[in-house]
Order: structure tokens, then C-alpha cells, then sequence
């Protein structure tokens, strides 16, 4: 017979806790929710139902995974950002809950400007581009990435959204192939800025699974975030706005890297952990 429910749950938590898991249970709930296309109350609620066979056995291949170290949302192939749910691949970097602040930012600097036009450089799951054009139906947004996996997965995800017809998704790195014509009132980037020689002592689910492109970056970690801060000015309008993630004690640094004829520091916004993570300079 079958396991029901809520028995397949309490093995797959098992073999998660066996293999280091941090949160088992809850992730073991994840998995087959995502499998049976349910949400968590349909978990609760039908807890003694019988799993079907084929049921059975893809949870076991999706344990069998996530044991070994690959993220959760690779196996599930969604993560949710500012709302919306974007799908992932390993092509992407798993979007994060601290990344929402460029959203946020970019929302209040824009509050009284019309007929946005804004730059997104290094798009990845397109999750920033996209999440502003479902707030700004007004908006248009330019997104580039180097990595032609990346754009075929935010082109989906803006087709998810149904804002394709306002996203211009372009194979560039960085500013290189944007059309020069173009001003924009805001840059946003959600750049590469780990060091070389932390990557080997990342955790394995990053390490082994998301791309080390889109996490790093010179031998300091900002090397990309050194071209933002030469590139953008020449996409901006005057008085327009450059947003971008920083890492974990890179505040001051920065701060040395800001030419102050070319911009004006408004803020470092920190994170729920009260790390600064947020940089958001206005171009004078």
C-alpha cells in the first residue's frame, strides 16, 4: 500500500534530516506540494490520502536531489519575488528576499515621473524588471544579460506576466549593447559582487548549483560594480537614479568608488539583518 500523505512527508523529512537539511520538514512539504501542484492547506487537509505510485517515486528522485545540495527552488523551478512567482533554472541566480529592495527603491524614486523608461543590467529570471512593469503599467524596461539561458527564462517570465510587449530583453554585457540613444531615468542592477576567493567557501547550494557568473566578480567582488559606476552616468538622465546590491562589508569601499562630481549618495539601505545592501545614487 501506499503511503498517505502525510507518511510520505515524514520520510522525506528523514532522509532530508540525514542528509543536513537545515529545515526538513518544511522542505519536505515544499516538494510535494510543488509535485501535486497543491498548496500547503491541501497538505493539512488531505493528510491521510494515499500518494499514487508515480507520485511516490518522483518524490523520491526530488529528495534525492535536495539532499545532494541542489536548491529547492532548481526542483521546484519557481521562487517567489515582490509578489509574483518567477520560474528559475540553474541559468538564473535564485532570486532573494534582500533583492526586493531594489524594487522598492526604484518604486519611491519614480513616484512622480510618467512614461518610465529604465535600464536592468544583468536581468538573470528578469524578477526586478519584471515585478516594476507589474507595478508601472506605464513603464518600459531595457534588460540586459551576458548569458542567453538567462534571457530565454526572463523572456518567459515576462510572458508568465504578461508584460512582454514592454520588456526589451538584449544578449549585452553590461551597458555594451544597449541602444545609446536611449536615457533613462533609472539603472538597476543586481550585480556579480562576491571575490574570488570566497567562492570556494560558499554553501554547496550555491557553490556546486547557482552560476558563478551572476555572484562573482574580480578578485574583490567589484570589479562589475566598478563599470557600473563608469558606465552609467552616460545612460542617465540628469537627476536620474543608479540602484545596485552590494555584499556584506563592502559599504565603505563603495563609498571610496563614488566619484561625488558624478553622483549624489542618497542612501545605503540595509537589509532585514541590517547589513547595508542597497546603494542609490542620483546623477547630478
Amino acid at each position: 500500500m501506499n503511503p498517505s500523505i502525510h507518511e510520505a512527508i515524514n520520510k522525506a523529512a528523514d532522509t532530508l534530516r540525514q542528509g543536513g537539511v537545515a529545515d526538513p520538514r518544511r522542505e519536505a512539504r515544499s516538494l510535494l506540494a510543488s509535485l501535486l501542484r497543491q498548496n500547503q492547506t491541501y497538505l493539512l487537509t488531505h493528510d491521510n490520502d494515499p500518494l499514487i505510485q508515480s507520485d511516490v517515486e518522483a518524490l523520491d528522485k526530488m529528495i534525492a536531489r535536495r539532499r545532494r545540495g541542489e536548491p529547492l527552488q532548481y526542483i521546484t523551478g519557481q521562487q517567489e519575488f515582490y509578489k509574483l512567482q518567477f520560474e528559475v533554472t540553474p541559468d538564473v541566480l535564485i532570486p532573494r528576499p534582500e533583492t526586493e529592495a531594489i524594487v522598492e527603491v526604484a518604486l519611491e524614486l519614480s513616484r512622480n515621473q510618467h512614461d518610465l523608461i529604465i535600464a536592468d543590467i544583468g536581468t538573470g529570471s528578469g524578477c526586478i524588471a519584471i515585478s516594476l512593469l507589474k507595478e508601472r503599467p506605464d513603464a518600459k524596461v531595457f534588460a540586459t544579460d551576458t548569458a542567453t539561458g538567462a534571457l530565454r527564462v526572463a523572456e518567459r517570465n515576462a510572458r508568465l506576466h504578461g508584460v512582454e510587449d514592454r520588456l526589451t530583453l538584449i544578449e549585452s554585457d553590461l551597458f555594451n549593447q544597449l541602444p545609446r540613444e536611449k536615457e533613462f531615468f533609472l539603472v538597476l542592477s543586481n550585480p556579480p559582487y562576491i571575490p574570488e576567493q570566497d567562492w570556494s567557501g560558499l554553501a554547496r547550494e550555491v557553490h556546486d548549483y547557482e552560476p558563478r557568473s551572476a555572484l562573482v566578480s574580480g578578485t574583490d567582488g567589484l570589479d562589475c560594480i566598478r563599470r557600473l559606476l563608469l558606465d552609467a552616468p552616460r545612460f542617465l538622465l540628469s537627476g536620474g537614479g543608479l540602484v545596485f546590491e552590494i555584499g556584506l562589508g563592502q559599504e565603505e569601499v563603495i563609498k571610496s568608488l563614488v566619484d561625488p562630481n558624478i553622483w549624489e549618495v542618497l542612501e545605503i539601505r540595509k537589509d532585514l539583518q541590517g547589513i547595508p545592501r542597497t546603494v542609490v545614487l542620483r546623477k547630478k
